[in-house]
């Protein structure tokens, strides 16, 4: 990444310098608070440089804002005899051991709360790939919510641990939340899924 206040020397250093600086302000201030001056003042490039190689700055989010973790590879190959603990222990590796995938992770969570896009992308992950990758080691009944939860669930660590920083949880030893975890995911897992009688259903839809 550029230095702030000094100019790349070639085309593919001022664009990756732009990228890097939008990803790291998307992660301090969010999409609403970060302008085109601002990424161009921390790349150390003309603002009209970012409308000239992404349009704007949804274009920009496009290409900066990327999936933080490849999930089918983190989760690939679990532990079947202890997939709950493993689950926690892969994300928070990648996460603790990765200063890009923290500054993505944060940028795309905090984004996807006001960018209907990164909110797609967010919702993709939960419903549709943690699904298809946790389904083998899933009960057979409600798959989908079970995949959901633990989609929710690891996303509620990493918005705490990294995001929000909640001290209990940014300082805490890895293992000793993969054993606070595990018995959660592992009943997400394989735990019975209490089932709402049909009455119960039926008041709540007439409210």
């Amino acid at each position: 990444m550029a230095q702030r206040g000094r100019r790349p020397s070639g085309e593919g250093d001022s664009r990756q310098a732009i990228l890097d600086a939008a990803r790291e302000l998307f992660a301090e201030k969010g999409f609403e608070r970060t302008t085109m001056r601002a990424v161009g003042e921390r790349a150390g490039v003309d603002p009209a440089l970012i409308s000239y190689w992404f349009g704007s700055k949804d274009g920009l989010l496009l290409e900066a804002v990327t999936l933080p973790l490849d999930i089918e590879t983190v989760l690939a190959d679990l532990d079947a005899s202890r997939p709950g603990a493993d689950i926690v222990r892969r994300v928070l590796t990648a996460a603790d051991g990765s200063a890009m995938v923290r500054s993505r992770a944060v940028a795309f969570i905090r984004i996807g709360l006001s960018h209907e896009h990164v909110a797609g992308l967010l919702r993709e992950v939960i419903s549709r790939r943690v699904l298809a990758t946790l389904s083998p080691l899933a009960a057979p009944d409600h798959r989908e919510l079970r995949a959901a939860l633990i989609g929710s669930h690891m996303a509620g660590l990493i918005m705490g641990r990294y995001v929000v920083q909640i001290p209990a949880l940014a300082g805490a030893d890895r293992e000793q939340l993969v054993v606070a975890m595990a018995p959660v995911i592992q009943h997400y897992l394989t735990g019975p899924m209490a089932t709402v009688p049909e009455r119960a259903q039926t008041r709540r839809r007439t409210r």
